[in-house]
């Protein structure tokens, strides 16, 4: 094994170097307080590898996003969302019969128990869906065991409930009776019917609405260590259990410099469109840190989002199939090919990201701003499990994540009688 040289006031401390299967190259600081009492200092963790994982493989220079080994453009093409997840959670493509009896799980599993109904009444209409989603999934663990022998029964719980607790976390929101699921549907067209079926009237499946929403839900699926996903894997790591762990997640997620990026977009164009769709002024705004430019930039990629790509060449065909004129879409093309047209943006490496074109997306086929980030946690649910799972399952053993710090406060002192 090679290995880094750390020199401090003379002294040479030789630092494992660890390299992943796709030429990272990471230098190993687990024992350096223990041998030397130094620590690494990393605001934000940026530059700090939390764990090995054989999950998600994402190279941000080259714009390169694989699940498992898969490219995403391979995947979101001919995957449906349950495989993705069983791929995710179990390292493999399951074959036909496993995919067959994983579908009938899920299926079967959509029901909530109904005294959960009575948790839902005690919300006020004007509660944030996130805020019911968290504290929801969190409520599961009162209704099942977090045993070893339940493990896999759970994962399957919830990836089954969480659209139904989603549905109905909406339903209240706008005073509709809940429509509960059927055992007929597919994931996909199940929500949307729990969604957006009333009892007063028949409901009309929509392929393309369902096919939009199979797209959605895969480039979301998972994203590395952000952080949610960090969430995820810290939490766990004290050994809480999956449903707590997801309801912790969920709130990592709710934050707008996070899962709520796709909403913030829809605004600042919304806003544009408010002040005449002058985007040239905006841009200059934007230049002059007046305003920030929602969609555009990523921490990890430095150049296209790939997830992007695939979602601004399905709007298209969307919108078409549903016959939808959107202003914001448009204006969000036209927004697109002036900040690639600008050096500062260019520079910068400021090129759109998945939350430019979801929410879009997401608008077109009804779901309202407020859900958004729920939407976000659909999908990114099979990763959060995928994680806390890998970490779990770990045969070397985990640690409960306990970060370090700088302390920059005041020095000892007494505390003065008065």
């Amino acid at each position: 094994m090679s290995s880094a040289k750390l020199v401090f006031e003379g002294r040479e401390i030789d630092l494992p170097v660890i390299r992943g299967t796709e030429g990272e190259i990471g230098i190993d600081v687990s024992k350096l307080r223990k041998e030397t009492g130094l620590i690494t200092l990393d605001d934000g963790y940026g530059n700090t590898g939390s764990c090995q994982s054989a999950i998600t493989f994402i190279d941000g220079e080259k714009g390169i996003l694989r699940y498992r080994g898969y490219p995403i453009e391979q995947i979101a093409e001919r995957a449906q969302f349950t495989e993705v997840c069983y791929l995710l959670i179990n390292g493999h493509r399951p074959t036909n019969e496993q995919l067959s009896k994983y579908r009938n799980d899920l299926t079967h599993h959509t029901l909530l128990h109904e005294d959960m109904k009575k948790f839902f009444e005690g919300y006020p209409p004007s509660a944030h869906p996130m805020a019911i989603m968290a504290a929801m999934v969190a409520s599961l663990s009162t209704f099942y065991q977090d045993t070893p022998e339940e493990a896999d029964l759970n994962i399957v719980r919830i990836l089954a409930k969480s659209k139904t607790l989603a549905a109905f976390a909406y339903k209240k929101s706008i005073g509709q009776p809940i429509v509960y699921p059927r055992n007929d549907l597919s994931w996909q067209a199940n929500f949307l019917r729990m969604m957006f079926a009333v009892p007063s009237e028949d409901y009309e499946r929509s392929p393309v609405l369902e096919d939009a929403l199979n797209l959605l839900l895969i480039l979301h699926a998972d994203h590395e260590q952000n952080c949610s996903t960090s969430t995820m894997r810290m939490v766990g790591s004290s050994e809480a259990n999956l449903y707590a762990s997801i309801s912790a997640a969920i709130c990592a997620l709710w934050g707008p410099r996070h899962g709520g990026a796709n909403q913030k977009v829809i605004e600042m164009l919304q806003q544009i469109l408010e002040r005449g769709g002058d985007l040239q002024s905006f841009l200059d705004r934007v230049k002059s840190r007046e305003v920030r430019l929602m969609g555009f930039g990523h921490r990890v990629y430095k150049n296209f989002d790939p997830r992007a790509k695939l979602l601004k060449g399905a709007a298209d065909r969307i919108f078409n199939e549903l016959g939808i004129h959107d202003p914001l879409l448009d204006l969000a093309k036209q927004l697109e090919e002036a900040a690639l047209r600008d050096s500062f943006f260019v520079e910068r490496k400021l090129y759109p990201n998945v939350d430019f074109y979801s929410g879009i997306i997401y608008r077109a086929m009804g779901i309202p701003t407020e859900m958004f980030t729920v939407m976000f946690a659909l999908g990114r649910l099979p990763g959060w499990i995928a994680h806390w799972k890998e970490m779990r399952e770990d045969a070397s053993g985990y640690r409960i994540h306990r970060p370090r710090q700088v302390y920059v406060g005041e020095n000892a002192r007494e505390f003065e009688p008065r």
